[in-house]
Order: C-alpha cells, then structure tokens, then sequence
C-alpha cells in the first residue's frame, strides 16, 4: 500500500506554538468514520476485520479515513518518546492545605480528611424519613452509627434487598456482576460489634463500598466483563487499594459492571447486562465504571473504586450525575488490579459528594509497593475544606473552541459554573489554545489499544476470540493492528503534549472544559446481547 501512503504532519517544536488567545493554530474536531454497530453488523464487522484476505485493507482504510497514518504513523515528531508518566515531584506553594505524614496508617489519613470537612449539622434519622430523595454521605453513616440510630448490620441488609429489588424488576439496573450476601453480612456483622464496643476504626467503619471488577477483591473472582478472563488469571487476594479500606474497616459489598475490558465509553455488557441510568434506566450510565457509577447514582453505595484509563470513571461520573476523581499516576498502587492499560490507567474514585471522594482518596493514596515504578515519593496534602479563608488568585484556563464544542444545555450549564465560580471567589479567567487536541485523542488511542493488545496476546493464543462479546472483539481486533512504529509515535506526541500543557499551567492553575459533550444516550435492544461500537457518540463523550 505505499502508493497510497498518506502524507504525515510535520510538527514544529513545541517552543515555537503560540498558546496564546490569538494563536493561530487551528482547533481540529473530533471527526470519526465508522458507523454504529450493534446486532448483526458487529458480528459482520468482526469477521472482515479477522478475515486474512480483507482484514489488513479493512483496517489500512480504517487508520487512514481516522486521520491516524496522518497524525501519528507518518507524522515527523522531534520529541523524545514518554512510557511513563513520572514526573520529578515540585513542592508548589498551595493555598490552605496541610502536609500528611506519608507513613500514616489509611485509617489515620481517613481521621486527618475527616478533620480537614466542615462541621455539618447533626441530623438524624427521622430528618431524612419524609425528604425527597437524599444520598447518605460517609460522614452520616458514621454519625448514625455511632449514636446507635441504625447499625452497618441493618444498612447491609437494606442493602442486599435493595441490589435484589433492582435485579428483579423489568429493567435490571444491572449493578454486580458479583456480590456475596453472606460475606456483606460477616463484614457488617464484625462492624456491628465494633460500634457496640465503642471501638470503630475510621469513619469508613460499616460503611458500604463497592469495587470495580476490574481490582482485585476477595472472594471474589476479577472478570475484568468477561466470561474467562478470571479463568486465566485467578484472584489470589485484595488489591492494594482494596485492602487499605478493608482496612479502615469498609463493607467490600462485590464487584461492580463494567463495559467488557473496558473497551468503550458506553458500559454497556453483552454478558452480564447493561448497567442503566438510574436517573433515566433506558439510557447509558457510561463506561467503562459503569456499575460503579450507577451504584453510587442509586444511592446505594457513598463510594465506589473505578479505573480510569481514558475517562472510565470521568465520563461514568458525568453522565450519571456524581464525582468522579482520576488521581495523578503514581499516586495510588496499582498492584491487583488488571494490567490492561498500565501507563495511563489508575485507580480512581466515584463518590455521591466532593467529600465523600476526598475521604476515600485518603484511604487508597499513599506509598506505593516497592516494584512499582516512581520518582521520589510526592508529598501529600490535604486540602482544608473547613478553612474560612478564600482561596484567592485562582486562573481558570478556557480554550473556547475547546469548552464550546459541546451539546448548549452543557455548554450553558458549564459556563454558567465558570461564572459564578469567578463572581463568588474572584477568581480569572484566562484564554489560551490548547493545539493539536484530536492529534492527543488518537496518540492515547494508539497507547491504550497496544498496551491492552499487549496484555491480552497470551490469552488470545490460547482463546482465541470466541469468548468475546461481539463489541469486544471488534476492538481487540482494531487495538491488534496498531504497529511498533505507531507506538512510539503516540509516545513521542505524549512527551510533546506533556510540554504544551506544561506551558499552559505556567498561566493558569486549572484547565477548565466540560466532561463530556453530550448527556446519556439512549440504550438500543440489538446492543444487549452483542454490546454496541459507538464510535461517533464516544468520540463526543
């Protein structure tokens, strides 16, 4: 196919791009070619692209309709390539925060967020009994807790009732793919008895939380959403993050859906059904946290774990109305949970409030496993959420094209978050231009599509693909034909954008942009049994 090579950008070096509000560089918008796929077709699709004869045209045309043989496999890049993104720790001088002891126990870390909240007022139960619906917080487990108004052994059996009403309805919210009544039980008994001693272990104590079946969590199975995965690779114990919660003594209460291996934004799961919205159960509640998101949507969970490769537990959060916090790399051990993404995804949280998702980021964060890979350990700060003291001089970075690139009832409600954000604390605005967006979108397709193909090339010697959900294999076909040299592309445009962000932080102390582009979609029949390829709404999300 070398007379049909496309030709490739030259990229100009990074000192030379004007970042500026007036920059010339020109704002590329997402624009993808491939159609929705779902019931036959995608059963189609996967056979052209696994077919000796087609595949290799199939997937040519593919990379080159998709900008990819332009932007990264014949593109000229100067810059040396990033594998990991590690990065010397640089000790900034923050406003109102408060330096932790990084040898502190998860459940010290959890007293010393507790310490950092608000005071918020007593209520009890009967406050909340005629009131609309209302998601209980952390910080209202334990106050419940411990002035004996309820018991984590009632919550976990309000809960079980709860996950099985949800099942058993027409529409299943579709929340576990794995949960253990009797295990949910013994934890929250064991809590139980630790209250009545007046001996809890944290604020976590007796306090629900609900884990991605993409980490590690005894005794349960880690399928990653699919049907053998966990046959190849056994779960052998608790993830590193898992542990540091049961450690401060958090129900585990099973493992939730997730889009299977992560492969695409919509969460959808041919094998254990899709996780629904449940604001509205007939669309999406986005992926790959799917069931993670709709858990604590739900109310049913504070807080749930996700990972978080390229908005998996962003995107999720987004759409179905909750926090969703992705740590900086590094800052969480990655140890147990399935390497399928190891350079960008993380371990992140989903949490009903802010502070719910600070508290549980104190549990997990901390110094990681002697064989990860790290620069010298960070320092950690806690922000101090209770202070009274303003926060000043904070410089908002807006790319317009960027920001307005969006459905208008997110672009409003966005902009008018931005403004009272500005008139309330006298905070600023700056515009800037962030270059070279859809060149960064598909670098970090290329990089997690070869990382995951990576992982999974033992297994799919001895599988093959006929364990896949029909979506799944589509794109474990397409991350396959990613090359070497298109690798180290993506890595090179990965140092390249580290830089140009770099620059712009030098400006501003926050980039400011919409999560996603558009609010939950529709959930279609022909995508229950084969899960769907969506690439034109997930490019939006």
């Amino acid at each position: 196919m070398g007379l049909l090579r496309a030709a490739g950008v030259v990229y100009k070096p990074v000192e030379q791009l004007d970042l500026g509000p007036d920059s010339n560089e020109i704002y590329v918008e997402a624009d993808i070619k491939a159609p929705r796929m779902g019931g036959l077709l995608a059963k189609i699709f996967a056979w052209i692209l696994e077919s000796r004869i087609f595949g290799a045209l199939a997937f040519y045309i593919l990379k080159r309709l998709n900008r990819v043989h332009k932007f990264i496999s014949n593109a000229t890049v100067e810059e040396p390539p990033m594998f990991v993104p590690l990065h010397p720790y640089v000790d900034l001088d923050e406003q109102e925060v408060i330096e932790i002891d990084s040898d502190a126990s998860p459940a010290e870390r959890v007293q010393q967020a507790m310490n950092c909240l608000p005071l918020t007022s007593e209520n009890s139960l009967d406050a909340f009994k005629f009131s609309c619906f209302r998601r209980w917080t952390i910080a209202d487990y334990s106050r419940a807790y411990r002035n004996g108004e309820i018991t984590p052994l009632k919550v976990a059996e309000r809960f079980i009732y709860a996950v099985h009403e949800s099942s058993s309805r027409p529409l299943s919210i579709a929340f576990f793919i794995n949960y253990d009544a009797e295990d949910i039980l013994r934890q929250a008994t064991e809590s139980t008895l630790r209250y009545e001693r007046g001996a809890p272990i944290s604020a976590l104590d007796g306090v629900p939380i609900a884990v991605k079946d993409e980490i590690d969590c005894s005794p349960y199975p880690t399928t990653g959403g699919t049907k053998w995965l966990h046959k190849v690779r056994p779960c052998t114990g608790d993830a590193c993050c898992v542990a540091r919660l049961r450690s401060c003594g958090a129900i585990l209460v099973g493992k939730t859906n997730m889009h299977e291996l992560g492969a695409t934004p919509s969460g959808i799961n041919p094998h254990y059904g899709p996780p629904r919205n449940p604001y509205d159960p007939s669309r999406i509640s986005g992926g790959s946290s799917s069931g993670s998101a709709a858990v604590v949507c739900a109310g049913l969970c504070p807080a749930a774990l996700g990972v978080d490769g390229g908005g998996s537990v962003r995107m999720p959060a987004s759409l179905s109305g909750v926090v969703g916090f992705k740590p900086t790399f590094g800052r969480i051990p990655h140890s147990g949970v399935l390497p399928l993404n190891w350079t960008v995804g993380m371990v992140g949280v989903l949490a009903g409030t802010l502070e719910d998702a600070f508290i549980v980021y104190a549990a997990i964060s901390g110094h990681l496993p002697s064989h990860e890979p790290t620069t010298l350990p960070p320092k950690i700060h806690f922000p101090l959420l209770n202070s009274t003291n303003p926060i000043s001089n904070i410089k908002l970075a807006i790319y317009g094209e960027w920001f307005n690139d969006c459905n208008e009832e997110i672009r409003l409600c966005c902009s008018n978050a931005v403004q009272l954000l500005c008139e309330r604390y006298n905070w600023k605005t700056v515009e800037v231009t962030i270059p070279e967006l859809e060149v960064m979108r598909l670098a970090h397709y290329v990089t997690i599509g070869s990382e995951c193909s990576t992982a999974l090339s033992s297994h799919l010697e001895n599988l093959g693909r006929s364990e896949f959900g029909w979506d799944a294999r589509v794109v474990v076909d397409i991350y396959g034909a990613f090359n070497s040299n298109e690798y180290i592309k993506a890595q090179k445009l990965r140092y390249r954008h580290m830089q140009i962000h770099n620059k712009i932080f030098a400006k501003a102390d926050v980039i400011v942009t919409p999560t996603t582009g558009m609010t939950a979609y529709s959930i279609s029949k022909n995508a229950l049994k084969t899960g769907e390829l969506d690439y034109v709404n997930g490019g939006w999300l």
